[in-house]
């Protein structure tokens, strides 16, 4: 039988404060981006990650990886973002089952405009607060985290585990991309 290895003092203050801030950060970026772009905070990352992608698109597949969405999630945020002229969704030429999200010229320019900003608030509501030795024990501890829950299908939920396995096993990137991820 085992015993459960309680929170410690430091660790539930660490821990209360982590909750705390994901509660309220992703609000206040996302009200701030709203108000100056009519954008979500969910925008804007999509807008981000098909950005600094090869030729400004990005597999479907590999997008809904990156931004942590479900399939279906997904492809309704695509849509939505389709519609506001942001993204265009097309075929990948060499597999019928891949699709690409591509960059459009005014999601390109929403996100120049809106990236300035953004960043201003970013700095404001969390880097600005935090001195240099603060944020390099936050970025180490974080890393840590990511990397062991990111690399590790198993510390998942069972619907998380099935959609890696589904994403490594049954779905590749296009012949013609540079790396195994198609982007």
């Amino acid at each position: 039988m085992s015993t459960t290895r309680w929170l410690n003092e430091n660790e539930q203050g660490a821990w209360r404060a982590w909750l705390e801030v994901m509660r309220l950060l992703p609000n206040h970026l996302e009200d701030r981006l709203h108000e100056r772009h009519d954008l979500t905070l969910t925008d804007y990352q999509v807008l981000v990650e098909v950005s600094e992608s090869a030729e400004h698109r990005l597999r479907m597949t590999e997008l809904s990886h990156r931004t942590q969405l479900s399939k279906s999630r997904l492809s309704h945020q695509i849509g939505r973002m389709e519609r506001a002229g942001l993204v265009v969704r097309t075929q990948c030429p060499d597999d019928r089952r891949g699709q690409w999200a591509e960059l459009t010229e005014q999601g390109w320019t929403v996100l120049r405009e809106a990236a300035p900003g953004h960043v201003s608030d970013v700095r404001e509501l969390f880097f600005d607060i935090l001195d240099e030795q603060q944020v390099a024990a936050l970025a180490a501890g974080l890393r840590a985290v990511a990397d062991k829950i990111g690399m590790n299908p198993a510390t998942g939920c069972a619907n998380a585990r099935a959609e890696m396995v589904e994403r490594n096993g049954a779905e590749g990137a296009c012949p013609d991309s540079a790396n195994p991820d198609g982007d």
